[in-house]
């Protein structure tokens, strides 16, 4: 991590907006160059969606490269960081309901996508709405980072497991730093462990405004890509965009195996592989994760 550069909890905060969509509150932050009345520009909007249990301050690491290139835009999903956790109906399909009317309500009706675990899943939701002809928002290209695309490929830890069983609110209930940090750790690559910067920001963001209650509610979308997985992978099988993958090997959850699955299923694959990283490359090895991302974009470009 480069701790020199990181913006901290209060600072990310601070940078964004707190406003209401479809009825909920949502914390975003969008910095770059937003000129949404030039259609063109409109192609260099980046949507990144966060993964669970954390929040939109996961990206700060790569905010200052992506807000220089991108007008980009990146919110607290329902149920996490500091938007609203009061409801329990929360499911993959309205997330990307709210990434859908919150880029209407800013004017961009095109975007590429920057997504990570369980963003992963709801940008296949997104891209399933523009396959079937039914998406609010032109999807231009995604890049994937560590997920669990592909549910035959995704390893839950057992903690995972348990929170999306019946004994779920009682393990949420018990859930503590200490044990979070624990639970962080095996999944990072044991080159780059979180730092306590990260561990404090993040678990910070998740047990504030009552935020454990809603871990159970959330580990869900488990279920969901199991439920959804011919909706969800189609548009990965027959791409219809630029795809990505941008892979921590060592994550395992959703690391080497994952990508290998990802080479099997997505045609032509592009992918990255970060020998040393795990779960969150992007935090983990920034630098490297932002040289795969600017190189693909630039490939756009030169087609």
């Amino acid at each position: 991590m480069r701790q020199d550069k990181i913006m901290q909890v209060d600072e990310w905060y601070s940078g964004g907006i707190n406003t209401e969509v479809l009825g909920r509150p949502v914390f975003y932050r969008r910095d770059g160059n937003n000129k949404t009345d030039n259609t063109d520009h409109q192609k260099n909007t980046l949507v990144c969606i966060h993964g669970f249990p954390t929040a939109s301050w996961d990206f700060a690491e790569l905010w200052p490269t992506l807000s220089e290139r991108f007008d980009v835009i990146a919110h607290d999903m329902l149920g996490f960081g500091r938007s609203d956790k009061t409801r329990r109906d929360i499911t993959v399909k309205l997330q990307a309901d709210i990434i859908e009317r919150l880029a209407i309500d800013l004017g961009i009706s095109q975007a590429h996508i920057l997504a990570h675990d369980l963003g992963d899943t709801v940008a296949q939701e997104l891209l399933a709405r523009q396959y079937d002809g039914s998406a609010s928002v032109q999807w231009l290209s995604c890049v994937f980072l560590n997920g669990g695309i592909f549910p035959e490929a995704h390893r839950p830890r057992k903690v995972q497991k348990l929170l999306a069983s019946p004994l779920g609110p009682l393990l949420a209930r018990l859930i503590s730093k200490r044990s979070y940090r624990k639970t962080m750790t095996t999944i990072f690559g044991p080159k780059y462990p979180p730092s306590d910067a990260f561990i404090e920001g993040t678990w910070q963001l998740t047990v504030e405004n009552n935020g454990k209650q809603m871990l159970p509610v959330l580990i869900r979308y488990m279920q969901e890509r199991r439920e959804n997985r011919s909706r969800w992978v189609a548009p990965l099988e027959n791409p219809k965009i630029p795809l990505k993958l941008i892979n921590g090997v060592l994550d395992p959850v959703s690391g080497g195996h994952a990508a290998k699955r990802f080479r099997v299923v997505v045609p032509n694959a592009d992918i990255t592989l970060l020998d040393d990283a795990g779960h969150y490359p992007h935090v983990e090895k920034p630098v490297a994760v932002e040289q795969a991302f600017v190189e693909f974009h630039d490939g756009l470009i030169a087609e």
